[in-house]
């Protein structure tokens, strides 16, 4: 497959998960990967290696994307690599905190916030200058956006917040060419999902699915890299739900 041959793209939080599975995706399509991650430098060589192993061209970036500077930093780092094109943004770093709504900090309130809402609002803001015509914006959404699963308020919240983002910057970037989009994820065995690698996690899990099995970080990774080919030049603005049929 070669549908994103000489396009460059960018994954934050790829060193594992979703995001590595996204850049390996968008990689095995051709396209130039910037592997980006916060402290798993190990973690982020290994699929820099496993890229340029399969013939493909990646690079590592780091940034610390819970912090105000941090989407500047990487925006930065990102335009020395790429230089004035870059074709594909997947913001898929984030992190989820399972607190009741009595438990919850305003520390542990801000920091979703910060890491799930601001860093990708700031991140595409700062990446304008390189983004243009046939450019594609994939944002990371969830299940919990629409559905009241766990205690998970308040990433409910972040996420909710990303499916209004699609909306407002599909329409603001339109005439530039630019598309913007979101998959919404259910529960996925990742480490940030863990709990549905166990047994009581998969009867959960495929209690609220209509598919009978439990996703991995693949079956996600190929929506992404759909949303980011030409495949889906002419949809923007939208949450595309990539849960097995999560509570229908």
């Amino acid at each position: 497959m070669s549908k994103l041959n000489g396009k460059t793209a960018l994954v934050t939080g790829a060193s594992r998960g979703i995001g590595r599975a996204s850049a390996l995706a968008l990689a095995h399509q051709g396209a130039h990967v910037l592997v980006h991650y916060n402290s798993g430098a190990a973690a982020a060589d290994e699929v820099v290696e496993a890229i340029r192993a399969a013939g493909g061209r990646a690079d590592k970036v780091q940034a610390d994307m819970g912090a105000a500077d941090g989407p500047h930093t990487l925006a930065a780092r990102v335009r020395e690599i790429v230089g004035e094109r870059l074709d594909v943004v997947v913001a898929n770093a984030g992190i989820a905190k399972e607190l009741g709504i009595q438990d919850i900090t305003v520390a542990d309130f801000d920091e979703l916030f910060a890491v799930n809402v601001r860093a990708p609002y700031f991140l595409v803001q700062q990446l304008l200058p390189v983004l243009g015509e046939g450019s594609s914006v994939v944002l990371l959404s969830s299940l919990a956006a629409r559905s009241a699963v766990g205690q998970l308020s308040a990433y409910a919240a972040t996420k909710g917040a990303i499916d209004t983002l699609v909306l407002h910057f599909a329409a603001a970037l339109g005439e530039r060419g630019i598309r913007v989009n979101a998959v919404a994820p259910g529960i996925v065995a990742t480490d940030m999902s863990a709990f549905a690698r166990t047994d009581a996690g998969r009867d959960f899990t495929l209690g609220l699915q209509a598919l009978q099995r439990v996703a991995g970080a693949e079956d996600i990774a190929d929506a992404v890299a759909f949303l980011a080919s030409d495949d889906a030049r002419w949809i923007t603005g939208d949450t595309l739900r990539v849960d097995g049929g999560s509570k229908l």
